[in-house]
Protein backbone atom coordinates (compact mmCIF):
# COMPACT_ATOMS: atom_id res chain seq x y z
CA UNK A 1 0.00 0.00 0.00
CA UNK A 2 2.99 2.27 0.50
CA UNK A 3 3.42 2.67 -3.29
CA UNK A 4 -0.08 4.05 -3.79
CA UNK A 5 -0.07 7.84 -4.33
CA UNK A 6 -2.13 9.93 -1.93
CA UNK A 7 -4.93 11.74 -3.72
CA UNK A 8 -7.38 11.93 -0.86
CA UNK A 9 -7.23 15.07 1.27
CA UNK A 10 -6.42 14.36 4.91
CA UNK A 11 -5.40 16.52 7.84
CA UNK A 12 -3.05 13.73 8.98
CA UNK A 13 -1.18 13.14 5.73
CA UNK A 14 1.88 15.05 7.01
CA UNK A 15 2.06 13.52 10.49
CA UNK A 16 5.67 12.85 11.41
CA UNK A 17 7.47 11.05 14.22
CA UNK A 18 9.78 13.06 16.45
CA UNK A 19 12.26 11.28 18.71
CA UNK A 20 12.90 12.91 22.08
CA UNK A 21 16.30 14.43 22.80
CA UNK A 22 18.74 12.15 24.60
CA UNK A 23 18.29 14.10 27.85
CA UNK A 24 14.55 13.29 27.73
CA UNK A 25 15.11 9.52 27.33
CA UNK A 26 15.47 6.88 30.07
CA UNK A 27 18.82 5.07 30.15
CA UNK A 28 20.47 2.28 32.10
CA UNK A 29 17.36 0.09 32.49
CA UNK A 30 18.04 -3.69 32.34
CA UNK A 31 15.12 -4.48 30.02
CA UNK A 32 13.96 -8.10 30.20
CA UNK A 33 15.31 -10.54 27.62
CA UNK A 34 12.15 -12.66 27.77
CA UNK A 35 10.99 -13.73 24.30
CA UNK A 36 7.28 -13.67 25.21
CA UNK A 37 5.35 -11.64 22.60
CA UNK A 38 4.33 -8.69 24.76
CA UNK A 39 5.37 -5.07 25.10
CA UNK A 40 6.88 -5.37 28.65
CA UNK A 41 6.05 -1.69 29.03
CA UNK A 42 3.08 0.32 30.36
CA UNK A 43 2.69 4.09 30.50
CA UNK A 44 0.22 6.57 31.95
CA UNK A 45 0.27 10.31 32.65
CA UNK A 46 2.32 9.82 35.86
CA UNK A 47 4.47 6.71 35.58
CA UNK A 48 6.46 4.55 33.18
CA UNK A 49 6.69 0.84 34.06
CA UNK A 50 9.25 -1.50 32.46
CA UNK A 51 9.70 -5.25 33.03
CA UNK A 52 13.35 -5.82 33.95
CA UNK A 53 15.79 -8.72 33.82
CA UNK A 54 16.16 -10.25 37.27
CA UNK A 55 17.22 -13.48 38.93
CA UNK A 56 15.08 -15.49 41.33
CA UNK A 57 11.65 -14.29 40.27
CA UNK A 58 10.16 -11.43 38.30
CA UNK A 59 10.30 -7.68 38.74
CA UNK A 60 9.53 -4.41 37.02
CA UNK A 61 10.62 -0.85 37.62
CA UNK A 62 8.23 2.13 37.95
CA UNK A 63 9.65 5.56 37.09
CA UNK A 64 7.88 8.95 37.07
CA UNK A 65 7.52 10.05 33.43
CA UNK A 66 9.32 13.33 34.22
CA UNK A 67 12.38 11.62 35.75
CA UNK A 68 14.52 11.48 32.60
CA UNK A 69 18.14 10.48 32.29
CA UNK A 70 20.19 7.56 33.55
CA UNK A 71 18.45 5.34 36.10
CA UNK A 72 20.44 4.13 39.10
CA UNK A 73 21.25 0.37 38.89
CA UNK A 74 19.87 -0.03 42.43
CA UNK A 75 16.65 1.84 41.67
CA UNK A 76 13.74 0.29 43.68
CA UNK A 77 11.67 -2.35 41.90
CA UNK A 78 8.32 -4.09 42.24
CA UNK A 79 9.52 -7.62 42.92
CA UNK A 80 6.88 -9.80 44.55
CA UNK A 81 6.39 -12.45 41.83
CA UNK A 82 8.10 -15.87 42.09
CA UNK A 83 8.23 -16.23 38.29
CA UNK A 84 9.06 -13.94 35.39
CA UNK A 85 6.64 -11.07 34.78
CA UNK A 86 4.93 -11.49 31.40
CA UNK A 87 2.57 -8.49 31.20
CA UNK A 88 1.82 -5.23 33.03
CA UNK A 89 -1.10 -2.82 32.58
CA UNK A 90 -2.04 0.44 34.33
CA UNK A 91 -5.58 0.93 35.61
CA UNK A 92 -7.21 3.38 33.15
CA UNK A 93 -9.09 5.12 35.97
CA UNK A 94 -6.40 5.23 38.67
CA UNK A 95 -2.87 6.32 37.80
CA UNK A 96 -1.34 4.65 40.88
CA UNK A 97 -2.75 1.16 40.34
CA UNK A 98 -0.96 -1.35 38.10
CA UNK A 99 -1.68 -5.03 37.43
CA UNK A 100 0.94 -7.64 36.61
CA UNK A 101 0.86 -11.30 35.64
CA UNK A 102 3.59 -13.89 35.79
CA UNK A 103 4.84 -17.39 35.13
CA UNK A 104 3.98 -18.22 38.76
CA UNK A 105 0.30 -18.45 37.64
CA UNK A 106 -0.74 -15.37 39.63
CA UNK A 107 -2.11 -11.91 38.88
CA UNK A 108 -1.20 -9.15 41.32
CA UNK A 109 -2.44 -5.61 41.88
CA UNK A 110 0.04 -3.01 43.12
CA UNK A 111 -0.40 0.54 44.42
CA UNK A 112 2.45 2.93 43.62
CA UNK A 113 2.93 5.97 45.90
CA UNK A 114 2.46 9.41 44.31
CA UNK A 115 6.14 10.24 44.71
CA UNK A 116 7.24 6.91 43.23
CA UNK A 117 9.09 4.03 44.91
CA UNK A 118 11.61 4.70 47.66
CA UNK A 119 12.32 1.03 48.37
CA UNK A 120 11.54 -2.34 46.79
CA UNK A 121 7.82 -3.10 46.77
CA UNK A 122 7.14 -6.74 47.62
CA UNK A 123 3.60 -6.68 49.05
CA UNK A 124 0.74 -6.27 46.55
CA UNK A 125 -2.63 -4.91 47.59
CA UNK A 126 -4.25 -7.95 46.00
CA UNK A 127 -3.12 -11.44 44.92
CA UNK A 128 -5.33 -13.28 42.44
CA UNK A 129 -4.99 -17.05 42.00
CA UNK A 130 -7.22 -18.99 39.65
CA UNK A 131 -5.16 -20.09 36.66
CA UNK A 132 -3.53 -23.51 36.76
CA UNK A 133 -0.66 -22.45 34.48
CA UNK A 134 1.28 -19.25 33.81
CA UNK A 135 -0.65 -16.10 32.97
CA UNK A 136 0.55 -14.35 29.81
CA UNK A 137 -1.94 -11.54 29.21
CA UNK A 138 -4.05 -9.07 31.21
CA UNK A 139 -6.47 -6.31 30.16
CA UNK A 140 -8.55 -3.79 32.13
CA UNK A 141 -12.15 -3.24 31.11
CA UNK A 142 -12.33 0.07 29.20
CA UNK A 143 -15.40 1.60 30.90
CA UNK A 144 -15.83 -0.26 34.20
CA UNK A 145 -13.91 0.18 37.42
CA UNK A 146 -12.59 -2.92 39.13
CA UNK A 147 -12.95 -5.43 36.27
CA UNK A 148 -9.80 -7.16 35.03
CA UNK A 149 -9.40 -9.89 32.38
CA UNK A 150 -6.54 -12.40 32.48
CA UNK A 151 -5.60 -15.07 29.92
CA UNK A 152 -3.43 -18.02 30.90
CA UNK A 153 -1.64 -20.94 29.32
CA UNK A 154 -4.46 -23.15 30.61
CA UNK A 155 -6.43 -21.76 27.59
CA UNK A 156 -8.87 -19.92 29.87
CA UNK A 157 -9.82 -16.26 30.32
CA UNK A 158 -10.84 -15.27 33.85
CA UNK A 159 -12.87 -12.13 34.63
CA UNK A 160 -11.91 -10.73 38.05
CA UNK A 161 -14.06 -8.47 40.19
CA UNK A 162 -11.42 -6.62 42.21
CA UNK A 163 -14.04 -5.30 44.64
CA UNK A 164 -14.32 -8.83 46.05
CA UNK A 165 -10.95 -10.15 44.84
CA UNK A 166 -12.46 -13.22 43.17
CA UNK A 167 -13.05 -14.46 39.60
CA UNK A 168 -16.69 -14.05 38.57
CA UNK A 169 -16.58 -15.67 35.13
CA UNK A 170 -14.43 -18.10 33.17
CA UNK A 171 -14.36 -18.08 29.35
CA UNK A 172 -13.17 -21.49 28.15
CA UNK A 173 -14.02 -21.53 24.43
CA UNK A 174 -10.36 -21.50 23.31
CA UNK A 175 -8.45 -24.65 22.40
CA UNK A 176 -4.97 -23.11 22.66
CA UNK A 177 -3.12 -20.13 24.15
CA UNK A 178 -4.85 -16.74 23.80
CA UNK A 179 -2.48 -14.32 22.04
CA UNK A 180 -4.42 -11.06 22.18
CA UNK A 181 -7.56 -9.48 23.68
CA UNK A 182 -9.29 -6.29 22.51
CA UNK A 183 -12.52 -4.57 23.60
CA UNK A 184 -14.95 -2.47 21.62
CA UNK A 185 -15.55 1.10 22.82
CA UNK A 186 -18.16 0.31 25.48
CA UNK A 187 -16.62 -3.01 26.52
CA UNK A 188 -19.63 -5.14 25.57
CA UNK A 189 -17.65 -7.28 23.09
CA UNK A 190 -14.29 -8.99 23.37
CA UNK A 191 -12.21 -9.98 20.34
CA UNK A 192 -9.47 -12.60 20.78
CA UNK A 193 -6.77 -14.12 18.64
CA UNK A 194 -5.57 -17.57 19.57
CA UNK A 195 -2.74 -19.94 18.77
CA UNK A 196 -5.31 -22.26 17.20
CA UNK A 197 -5.32 -19.70 14.29
CA UNK A 198 -8.92 -18.60 14.99
CA UNK A 199 -10.34 -15.12 15.45
CA UNK A 200 -13.30 -14.88 17.84
CA UNK A 201 -15.78 -12.21 18.90
CA UNK A 202 -17.15 -13.06 22.36
CA UNK A 203 -19.86 -11.67 24.62
CA UNK A 204 -17.71 -11.67 27.78
CA UNK A 205 -20.39 -11.86 30.49
CA UNK A 206 -21.94 -15.02 29.04
CA UNK A 207 -18.82 -16.40 27.37
CA UNK A 208 -20.83 -16.97 24.17
CA UNK A 209 -18.87 -16.91 20.89
CA UNK A 210 -20.80 -14.60 18.54
CA UNK A 211 -18.48 -14.84 15.53
CA UNK A 212 -15.56 -17.10 14.67
CA UNK A 213 -13.12 -17.05 11.75
CA UNK A 214 -10.58 -19.62 10.66
CA UNK A 215 -9.21 -18.14 7.46
CA UNK A 216 -6.48 -20.28 5.89
CA UNK A 217 -4.84 -17.46 3.92
CA UNK A 218 -4.31 -15.27 6.97
CA UNK A 219 -2.86 -16.60 10.23
CA UNK A 220 -4.03 -14.13 12.90
CA UNK A 221 -1.56 -12.98 15.57
CA UNK A 222 -2.96 -9.69 16.91
CA UNK A 223 -6.42 -8.11 16.80
CA UNK A 224 -7.79 -4.66 17.62
CA UNK A 225 -11.31 -3.19 17.58
CA UNK A 226 -11.55 -0.04 15.44
CA UNK A 227 -13.62 2.11 17.79
CA UNK A 228 -17.27 2.52 16.76
CA UNK A 229 -16.69 1.52 13.13
CA UNK A 230 -17.86 -2.07 13.79
CA UNK A 231 -14.63 -3.22 12.24
CA UNK A 232 -11.76 -5.40 13.40
CA UNK A 233 -8.20 -5.23 12.21
CA UNK A 234 -5.82 -8.16 12.53
CA UNK A 235 -2.12 -8.57 11.88
CA UNK A 236 -0.60 -11.90 10.96
CA UNK A 237 1.16 -13.82 8.22
CA UNK A 238 0.00 -15.04 4.83
CA UNK A 239 0.36 -18.55 3.44
CA UNK A 240 3.71 -17.39 1.97
CA UNK A 241 4.90 -16.23 5.44
CA UNK A 242 4.79 -12.54 4.58
CA UNK A 243 3.47 -10.08 7.15
CA UNK A 244 0.00 -8.82 6.36
CA UNK A 245 -3.00 -7.05 7.82
CA UNK A 246 -6.69 -7.80 7.31
CA UNK A 247 -9.84 -5.75 7.90
CA UNK A 248 -12.99 -7.54 9.10
CA UNK A 249 -16.66 -6.76 9.67
CA UNK A 250 -17.38 -7.67 13.29
CA UNK A 251 -20.85 -8.92 12.30
CA UNK A 252 -19.51 -11.31 9.65
CA UNK A 253 -16.10 -12.96 9.95
CA UNK A 254 -16.60 -15.36 7.06
CA UNK A 255 -14.23 -13.35 4.84
CA UNK A 256 -12.03 -10.29 5.45
CA UNK A 257 -13.07 -7.04 3.78
CA UNK A 258 -9.53 -6.49 2.52
CA UNK A 259 -6.10 -8.02 3.00
CA UNK A 260 -2.86 -6.14 2.53
CA UNK A 261 0.66 -7.53 2.52
CA UNK A 262 3.23 -5.40 4.35
CA UNK A 263 6.68 -6.94 3.88
CA UNK A 264 8.64 -10.18 4.13
CA UNK A 265 10.15 -9.66 7.60
CA UNK A 266 9.55 -12.21 10.35
CA UNK A 267 8.92 -10.01 13.40
CA UNK A 268 5.46 -9.76 14.92
CA UNK A 269 3.36 -6.75 13.86
CA UNK A 270 1.80 -4.83 16.76
CA UNK A 271 -1.29 -2.75 15.81
CA UNK A 272 -2.21 0.46 17.69
CA UNK A 273 -5.44 2.30 16.90
CA UNK A 274 -6.36 5.88 17.77
CA UNK A 275 -10.15 6.14 17.68
CA UNK A 276 -10.06 9.96 17.87
CA UNK A 277 -8.03 10.46 14.69
CA UNK A 278 -8.94 7.10 13.04
CA UNK A 279 -5.23 6.43 12.61
CA UNK A 280 -3.68 2.97 12.70
CA UNK A 281 -0.02 2.49 13.66
CA UNK A 282 1.84 -0.74 12.78
CA UNK A 283 5.08 -1.42 14.62
CA UNK A 284 7.21 -4.48 13.94
CA UNK A 285 8.94 -6.31 16.76
CA UNK A 286 12.66 -6.51 16.05
CA UNK A 287 12.68 -3.69 13.50
CA UNK A 288 12.63 0.07 13.99
CA UNK A 289 9.80 1.02 11.61
CA UNK A 290 6.37 2.38 12.52
CA UNK A 291 3.93 2.68 9.61
CA UNK A 292 0.73 4.65 9.97
CA UNK A 293 -2.53 4.69 8.06
CA UNK A 294 -5.86 6.45 8.13
CA UNK A 295 -8.92 4.20 8.25
CA UNK A 296 -12.25 5.05 6.60
CA UNK A 297 -15.56 3.26 6.07
CA UNK A 298 -15.36 3.73 2.29
CA UNK A 299 -12.87 2.33 -0.16
CA UNK A 300 -9.91 2.01 -0.09
CA UNK A 301 -10.57 1.62 3.71
CA UNK A 302 -6.82 1.84 4.54
CA UNK A 303 -5.04 4.98 3.39
CA UNK A 304 -1.27 4.82 3.78
CA UNK A 305 0.16 8.02 5.26
CA UNK A 306 3.84 7.69 6.08
CA UNK A 307 6.49 5.62 7.84
CA UNK A 308 8.73 6.42 10.79
CA UNK A 309 12.14 4.79 10.40
CA UNK A 310 14.80 4.11 12.99
CA UNK A 311 17.91 1.88 12.90
CA UNK A 312 17.42 0.73 16.52
CA UNK A 313 15.19 -2.39 16.80
CA UNK A 314 12.27 -2.21 19.22
CA UNK A 315 11.44 -4.97 21.69
CA UNK A 316 8.12 -3.42 22.66
CA UNK A 317 6.21 -0.14 22.75
CA UNK A 318 4.27 1.62 25.47
CA UNK A 319 1.54 4.12 24.56
CA UNK A 320 0.74 7.29 26.49
CA UNK A 321 -3.01 7.84 27.13
CA UNK A 322 -4.59 10.84 25.42
CA UNK A 323 -4.78 12.99 28.57
CA UNK A 324 -0.99 12.72 28.94
CA UNK A 325 -0.15 14.20 25.52
CA UNK A 326 1.23 17.66 24.82
CA UNK A 327 -1.68 19.33 23.01
CA UNK A 328 0.28 22.56 22.67
CA UNK A 329 2.71 20.81 20.32
CA UNK A 330 -0.14 19.14 18.32
CA UNK A 331 0.97 15.73 19.57
CA UNK A 332 -1.65 13.10 18.67
CA UNK A 333 0.17 9.92 19.79
CA UNK A 334 3.25 9.04 21.82
CA UNK A 335 5.20 5.79 21.92
CA UNK A 336 7.80 4.71 24.46
CA UNK A 337 10.20 2.47 22.56
CA UNK A 338 12.23 -0.25 24.31
CA UNK A 339 15.74 -0.65 22.90
CA UNK A 340 17.13 -3.70 24.71
CA UNK A 341 20.75 -3.56 23.53
CA UNK A 342 21.20 -0.03 24.90
CA UNK A 343 18.95 -0.34 27.97
CA UNK A 344 17.16 2.69 26.53
CA UNK A 345 13.55 3.90 26.61
CA UNK A 346 12.98 6.38 23.81
CA UNK A 347 9.83 8.57 23.59
CA UNK A 348 8.55 9.05 20.02
CA UNK A 349 5.90 11.74 19.46
CA UNK A 350 3.56 11.70 16.47
CA UNK A 351 2.93 15.34 15.59
CA UNK A 352 0.53 17.09 13.22
CA UNK A 353 2.42 20.09 11.79
CA UNK A 354 0.40 23.25 12.46
CA UNK A 355 1.53 26.87 12.44
CA UNK A 356 -1.06 28.10 14.89
CA UNK A 357 -0.23 27.74 18.60
CA UNK A 358 -3.87 27.74 19.70
CA UNK A 359 -5.77 24.60 20.70
CA UNK A 360 -6.63 22.53 17.60
CA UNK A 361 -10.22 21.41 18.08
CA UNK A 362 -10.35 19.28 14.92
CA UNK A 363 -7.52 16.93 15.92
CA UNK A 364 -8.54 16.72 19.61
CA UNK A 365 -12.23 15.73 19.78
CA UNK A 366 -13.85 14.65 23.02
CA UNK A 367 -11.99 11.57 24.22
CA UNK A 368 -12.48 8.86 26.89
CA UNK A 369 -11.44 10.29 30.23
CA UNK A 370 -10.29 9.00 33.59
CA UNK A 371 -13.72 8.42 35.14
CA UNK A 372 -15.42 5.01 34.89
CA UNK A 373 -18.87 4.88 33.33
CA UNK A 374 -19.99 1.83 35.34
CA UNK A 375 -19.30 0.02 38.57
CA UNK A 376 -18.32 -3.65 38.51
CA UNK A 377 -21.75 -4.77 39.73
CA UNK A 378 -23.55 -2.67 37.11
CA UNK A 379 -21.52 -4.14 34.27
CA UNK A 380 -21.88 -7.70 35.56
CA UNK A 381 -25.66 -7.21 35.77
CA UNK A 382 -25.76 -6.59 32.00
CA UNK A 383 -25.60 -2.79 31.68
CA UNK A 384 -23.57 -1.33 28.80
CA UNK A 385 -22.49 2.27 28.71
CA UNK A 386 -19.99 4.19 26.61
CA UNK A 387 -16.94 5.87 28.15
CA UNK A 388 -17.22 9.19 29.99
CA UNK A 389 -15.76 11.74 27.58
CA UNK A 390 -13.56 14.70 28.42
CA UNK A 391 -12.09 17.65 26.56
CA UNK A 392 -8.32 17.86 26.38
CA UNK A 393 -8.59 21.64 26.23
CA UNK A 394 -10.04 22.09 29.70
CA UNK A 395 -9.91 18.89 31.69
CA UNK A 396 -6.82 16.90 30.78
CA UNK A 397 -4.91 18.00 33.89
CA UNK A 398 -7.85 17.43 36.21
CA UNK A 399 -6.89 15.14 39.14
CA UNK A 400 -8.80 11.93 39.56
CA UNK A 401 -10.67 11.48 42.84
CA UNK A 402 -11.15 7.71 42.44
CA UNK A 403 -9.69 5.68 45.31
CA UNK A 404 -8.85 2.00 44.93
CA UNK A 405 -10.00 -0.13 47.87
CA UNK A 406 -8.76 -3.70 48.02
CA UNK A 407 -11.13 -6.25 49.57
CA UNK A 408 -10.16 -7.40 53.05
CA UNK A 409 -9.65 -11.15 53.02
CA UNK A 410 -7.24 -13.74 54.27
CA UNK A 411 -4.43 -14.84 51.98
CA UNK A 412 -5.43 -18.29 50.94
CA UNK A 413 -4.71 -20.49 48.00
CA UNK A 414 -7.12 -20.71 45.15
CA UNK A 415 -8.11 -24.34 44.67
CA UNK A 416 -8.43 -25.40 41.02
CA UNK A 417 -9.25 -29.06 40.29
CA UNK A 418 -8.31 -29.95 43.86
CA UNK A 419 -4.83 -28.35 43.65
CA UNK A 420 -3.81 -25.58 46.02
CA UNK A 421 -1.98 -23.16 43.71
CA UNK A 422 -0.13 -21.47 46.57
CA UNK A 423 1.38 -24.78 47.62
CA UNK A 424 1.88 -26.11 44.09
CA UNK A 425 3.39 -23.35 41.97
CA UNK A 426 3.98 -24.74 38.46
CA UNK A 427 7.63 -25.23 37.46
CA UNK A 428 9.11 -22.44 35.35
CA UNK A 429 12.03 -24.25 33.70
CA UNK A 430 12.89 -27.75 32.49
CA UNK A 431 15.33 -28.23 35.40
CA UNK A 432 12.61 -27.29 37.90
CA UNK A 433 10.26 -29.74 36.19
CA UNK A 434 12.84 -32.54 36.48
CA UNK A 435 13.50 -31.73 40.15
CA UNK A 436 9.78 -31.74 40.86
CA UNK A 437 9.43 -35.08 39.02
CA UNK A 438 12.22 -36.73 41.05
CA UNK A 439 10.82 -35.31 44.30
CA UNK A 440 7.43 -36.77 43.49
CA UNK A 441 8.99 -40.13 42.57
CA UNK A 442 10.82 -40.15 45.91
CA UNK A 443 7.62 -39.22 47.73
CA UNK A 444 5.75 -42.06 45.98
CA UNK A 445 8.49 -44.57 46.91
CA UNK A 446 8.41 -43.46 50.55
CA UNK A 447 4.61 -43.71 50.70
CA UNK A 448 4.70 -47.20 49.16
CA UNK A 449 7.27 -48.32 51.77
CA UNK A 450 5.12 -46.92 54.57
CA UNK A 451 2.06 -48.67 53.15
CA UNK A 452 3.92 -52.01 52.90
CA UNK A 453 5.17 -51.70 56.51
CA UNK A 454 1.68 -50.91 57.72
CA UNK A 455 0.30 -53.94 55.84
CA UNK A 456 2.88 -56.17 57.59
CA UNK A 457 1.99 -54.63 60.97
CA UNK A 458 -1.72 -55.21 60.34
CA UNK A 459 -1.08 -58.88 59.47
CA UNK A 460 1.03 -59.32 62.62
CA UNK A 461 -1.70 -57.84 64.78
CA UNK A 462 -4.32 -60.09 63.13
CA UNK A 463 -2.18 -63.16 63.88
CA UNK A 464 -1.69 -62.10 67.51
CA UNK A 465 -5.43 -61.57 67.86
CA UNK A 466 -6.14 -65.07 66.45
CA UNK A 467 -3.55 -66.58 68.81
CA UNK A 468 -5.20 -64.91 71.77
CA UNK A 469 -8.61 -66.16 70.73
CA UNK A 470 -7.32 -69.75 70.33
CA UNK A 471 -5.25 -69.78 73.53
CA UNK A 472 -6.20 -72.72 75.99
CA UNK A 473 -5.88 -70.44 79.01
CA UNK A 474 -8.58 -68.23 77.66
CA UNK A 475 -10.78 -71.25 76.90
CA UNK A 476 -10.31 -72.69 80.46
CA UNK A 477 -11.17 -69.36 82.00
CA UNK A 478 -14.29 -69.14 79.87
CA UNK A 479 -15.34 -72.70 80.90
CA UNK A 480 -14.78 -72.10 84.62
CA UNK A 481 -16.69 -68.88 84.53
CA UNK A 482 -19.61 -70.63 82.84
CA UNK A 483 -19.57 -73.51 85.43
CA UNK A 484 -19.53 -71.09 88.29
CA UNK A 485 -22.52 -69.28 86.96
CA UNK A 486 -24.48 -72.55 86.63
CA UNK A 487 -23.78 -73.51 90.29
Amino acid sequence: MSWRPTYRSSKFRNVYGKVANREHCFEGIPITKNVHDNHFCAVNAKFLAIVTESAGGGSFVVIPVTQFGRIDPHYPKVCGHQGKVLDIKWNPFHDNIIASCSEDSSVRIWEIPDEGLRRNLTEPVLELYGHSRRVGLIEWHPTTSGILFSAGYDYKILIWNLEIGEPVKMIDCHTDVVLCMSFNTEGSLLATSCKDKKLRVIEPRSGKVLQEANFKNHKVNRVVFLGNMKRLLTTGVSRWNTRQIALWDQEDLSMPIIEEEIDGLSGLLFPFYDADTHMLYLAGKGDGNIRYYEITLEKPYLQYLMEFRSPAPQKGLGVMPKHGLDVGACEVFRFYKLVTLKGLIEPISMIVPRRSETYQEDIYPMTPGTEPALSADEWLSGINRGPVLMSLKEGYNRPNKLVFKAPVKEKKGGVVNGIDLLENVPPRTENELLRMFFRQQEELRRLKDELAQKDIKIRQLELELNNLRNSPNINNNNNSSSNGSSI
